[in-house]
């Protein structure tokens, strides 16, 4: 930190925190390198899933990112009163102690929407790569000291002392909300008595002061409520802005140590991330056989058996296999050189459990139907050199990048192929992927109108004149364009005008958590030494808190598993055609000709 930073933020909600947050990560950058900030942390609220992004971000931008989480605890003597804290990466054993507690609250400790840590679980789990900041006034402390309760502030403050040795600081915060200022002459009489230190942070919920009315248009949106309801909870005030490190010298001159040390805590924090280093979970191979012989063992004992079918009379076998050896030979190389024999046999086993235990599969899609090793391990059902099909279009030495079979199954038997996977290589190491929603043109208007009071019919109308486009997402930028009408009342209009500068701040922005429709992350060891996961309200399924570029870049590698429906109803014809044909027992899909004159007849002359 070359020129002396006088304060650092550690306290910043994107719109990650999907709920309170409509801070863009490269825009919070952007503001700190003009600020000449050197350090930024990004802490969402009970969630790290814009972490690599800003991670990424950050260091390309020169800042040094601080990674952390706004977290809520559970108060067990009220559940409806929880209190705050906010928990900070020293180190990589950190960054794994965070991971197993937001995962563990997602799994088993959710209430009414929230998911919250328990005090006993950071013994369990341990601290020494995390710094905890108390939460100010929304802390246990800050909420014991608001009430006038000094005794059990001080026995709360001595538990998270022993808890964070060296590492436990008290928050004080100038936001403009009630109460602040008895809070913090109570906290900094604390301090002195047990030699606890301080630190000022500032809560950044949006970037500009003029953004308050369109964050609160978005806690109004995820909340259920109109912007003019008075008896809505005001939780944030227009000071939460991303203020200049000038702007908080001059809000805490008085307590000059708690400016140093948001400098000091950013120092301290020094998580590195290795990205772009994939990470296969380890496939069983046969005692004293390396992963590289057994895929070639397996590779070669497939291709046997597809020549036996592809060429029944041994004369023309003999003559054709020259070629197709040649050609595995060409592909394991490659397979083995580029470091995925682990990839093709995983695939393999868990396409072959699928068949062998009546779950349709489907015979091969996209580039990976080029390789003749995917062919021979059963994972397509297409040959090929029959169609001249290249394996460098899937795997190329020049252009490194995981391989990515996919991979369609009977919609009704794919969570069972999913189950299988889960006892094979471990529940703890098996779960989906997240994706996120994004407020798109139309609904952001139809979201704002509500909350501005607008009438059903009447924000329907306006949000009718952004055109669609199909396949392609029409910005209300690009809509004024297209749709003079819309232009036109806007100029015209002054509700209208205000809607949309509301709607345009928060378009494209996270609007929710949802899962991917196909991949399947499996991890070697357990998911939480990658990324903490994340359990939707009321569901079961568990999914990673990163996206599917982002998981790939923190090193878990994606296998998709797609659920077609077309294999289902292929199914039912095939058990169907067993049922009522004498010889119904030997018929296969995999055996019919795909060149059958009669058949094409039939289809065009319907």
């Amino acid at each position: 930190m070359s020129h002396a930073p006088t304060f650092i933020h550690l306290r910043l909600h994107s719109e990650y925190s999907v709920n309170d947050g409509i801070v863009r990560l490269d825009d919070a950058i952007s503001q700190a390198k003009q600020d000449k900030m050197p350090a930024l942390a990004l802490t969402d609220f009970g969630n790290v899933f814009g972490l690599v992004k800003f991670y990424k971000a950050a260091r390309g931008a020169g800042i040094k990112p601080v990674i952390g989480c706004d977290v809520w605890l559970t108060n067990d003597a009220n559940r409806d009163q929880p209190y705050r804290a906010l928990l900070l990466c020293r180190s990589r054993t950190g960054y794994l102690a965070l991971c197993e507690l937001l995962t563990q609250a997602y799994r088993s400790n959710q209430y009414r929407g929230r998911a919250e840590l328990r005090r006993e679980w950071f013994a369990e789990i341990g601290t020494s790569g995390l710094i905890m900041l108390s939460g100010a006034q929304h802390g246990d402390v800050g909420q014991a000291l608001c009430q006038g309760n000094e005794k059990l502030a001080q026995e709360f403050a001595r538990q998270w002392l022993s808890i964070f040795p060296g590492a436990y600081y008290l928050e004080l915060q100038r936001t403009g909300a009630t109460g602040e200022g008895g809070y913090i002459e109570y906290a900094l009489d604390l301090a002195s008595e047990l030699q606890i230190p301080v630190v000022a942070t500032h809560p950044v919920q949006f970037l500009k002061r003029s953004d308050f009315r369109a964050h609160e248009a978005r806690v109004c949106i995820a909340q259920g409520y109109v912007l003019s309801d008075r008896r809505r909870k005001k939780e944030f005030t227009e000071e939460q802005y991303f203020k200049t490190p000038e702007e908080m010298a001059a809000l805490f001159a008085d307590i000059p140590e708690a400016l140093a040390n948001s400098v000091e805590i950013a120092k301290r924090c020094n998580l590195e991330l290795e990205l772009g280093k994939s990470r296969l979970p380890n496939y069983p191979t046969p005692p004293g056989v390396t992963l590289d012989d057994y895929l070639v063992a397996q590779a070669k004992e497939g291709l046997e058996l597809r020549l036996q079918q592809l060429f029944p009379d041994e004369a023309v076998r003999e003559t054709n296999r020259e070629k197709y050896q040649a050609r595995l030979e060409f592909e394991t190389k490659t397979i083995i050189q580029m470091g995925f024999p682990g990839y093709f046999l995983i695939v393999a086993d868990f396409i072959n459990w699928a068949k062998q235990n009546g779950v349709p599969v489907g015979p091969g899609r996209g580039s990976g139907a080029g390789s003749l090793v995917a062919y021979s391990l059963s994972i397509t059902d297409l040959d090929p050199l029959r169609y001249d099909l290249l394996f460098e279009r899937f795997l190329n030495p020049e252009r490194v990048s995981m391989p990515d079979f996919d991979i369609d199954f009977c919609q009704d038997g794919r969570d069972r192929v999913i189950d299988y996977v889960k006892q094979k290589y471990g529940a703890e190491s098996v779960s989906q992927i997240a994706t996120f929603g994004t407020m798109a043109a139309k609904a952001v208007v139809r979201d704002v109108g509500r909350v501005m009071e607008w009438g059903y019919n009447r924000t329907d109308e306006l949000a009718k004149l952004i055109p669609f486009q199909p396949g392609k997402q029409v910005t209300l930028a690009m809509a004024r364009e297209m749709e003079p009408k819309l232009k036109e009342r806007e100029e015209t209009e002054d509700e209208t005008r205000e809607l949309l500068e509301l709607a345009e701040q928060l378009e494209g922005m996270t609007r929710n958590v949802g899962m991917h429709a196909g991949g399947v992350l499996i991890a070697p060891g357990k998911l939480t030494d990658f990324t903490p996961l994340y359990v939707a309200e009321g569901a079961d399924s568990m999914v990673s808190q990163f996206d599917k570029d982002d998981v790939e870049a923190i090193g878990l590698v994606k296998f998709d598993f797609l659920g077609l429906t077309t294999l289902t109803i292929l199914d039912w014809a095939v058990r169907y055609i067993r049922m009522v044909r004498p010889d119904g027992d030997s018929f296969k899909l995999e055996t019919l000709p795909l060149d059958n004159k009669e058949t094409y007849q039939r289809i065009f002359s319907a």
